[in-house]
């Protein structure tokens, strides 16, 4: 199984997907053109990644999510659901800078839906 990498840009977040290690990060503003063509590989290879190993972590640093972004992480959630009902591993790590409260709400409500391993965790303000 190979890794992914993909550089942030000013609409989409970086993504690395370390196959070795189990663990998918985000970090950055997401709100592309097209989020199903953005995200659809990277959910593809959360699949494979827990078909293969059936363990998978996730590391978030989502600043800000448009509404097509949200849809493509309530998919990557479903996925997640689903493996952990299966048996399997998974968790979320989801940070958030302590000034930007509108994420960590959105966090508690993706969290709500999840019965896995699921942490939103305030980074200390930079500055």
């Amino acid at each position: 199984m190979t890794n992914i990498e993909i550089a942030a840009t000013q609409s989409t977040p970086a993504i690395s997907a370390d196959a070795g290690a189990g663990r998918l990060t985000m970090r950055g503003d997401s709100y592309p053109e097209n989020s199903f063509a953005f995200f659809a590989p990277i959910i593809e290879w959360a699949e494979r990644r827990l078909a293969e190993t059936g363990a998978l972590a996730v590391d978030l640093y989502l600043l800000y999510l448009n509404t097509s972004s949200v849809k493509a992480m309530m998919d990557l959630f479903d996925l997640l659901e689903a493996a952990h009902r299966a048996g399997r591993r998974v968790s979320v790590h989801w940070y958030y800078d302590q000034q930007n409260l509108r994420v960590a709400e959105l966090a508690e409500e993706f969290k709500e839906d999840c019965s896995f391993a699921f942490e939103i965790i305030a980074e200390p303000t930079a500055g």
